[in-house]
């Protein structure tokens, strides 16, 4: 299924909603604008005037009246670890080798033992070899440097790894609404 993107009013993008509820927003009339191709089309009933079939085409984007959410306003994109390894292309960041999501563990940058979280900033994808040798260490007490730093992925690049099957206006609107990250990588 093709999901649609939810935006408010601003293009702020929301969040991914199903080709249905779209739909009710558009039998609502609370469609502000829309972009995209036609995502998908939906065939009522026949109207009682003329006989005519009822159709409404969904776009791939759509944007909801409502209250605007502030840039500023950061928030924390909920955390599994399937979104983990997506955020870290499936690389283990201490041997750099690309692995299967069942092969991928994550691994607590400061250790639990020693008050890490279970933050965005302190975990990063090791495959089971390394994360068994780093063991209940830092990087640094392991002397295994991280390839990568760990962060909090933005809010449409959370909506891009949370969605594999988003189709191309999508991922150019997206895109467009990204910040430039920071070089990530550690030389």
């Amino acid at each position: 299924m093709t999901y649609i993107l939810r935006c408010d009013i601003a293009g702020t993008p929301l969040r991914w909603i199903s080709p249905q509820d779209a739909v009710r927003h558009y039998a609502m009339q609370t469609i502000a604008w829309e972009l995209g191709d036609v995502a998908q089309r939906f065939h009522g009933g026949r109207r009682a005037v003329d006989g005519m079939r009822t159709v409404i085409d969904v776009s791939a984007i759509i944007s909801v009246h409502g209250p605007v959410h502030s840039a500023s306003v950061r928030q924390v994109p909920p955390l599994s670890n399937s979104l983990l390894f997506a955020r870290d292309q499936f690389l283990c960041l201490y041997c750099g080798q690309s692995f299967a999501a069942g092969q991928l563990t994550r691994d607590h940058v400061v250790p639990r033992s020693r008050g890490g979280k279970d933050t965005w900033e302190n975990l990063a994808t090791a495959c089971r070899a390394c994360n068994q040798r780093k063991a209940d260490r830092t990087p640094e007490e392991a002397r295994m440097p991280l390839l990568a730093v760990p962060y909090v992925p933005q809010p449409a690049e959370y909506l891009i790894l949370s969605n594999r099957r988003i189709i191309g206006d999508q991922m150019s609107f997206l895109r467009s609404r990204m910040r430039k990250p920071k070089n990530r990588y550690v030389a």
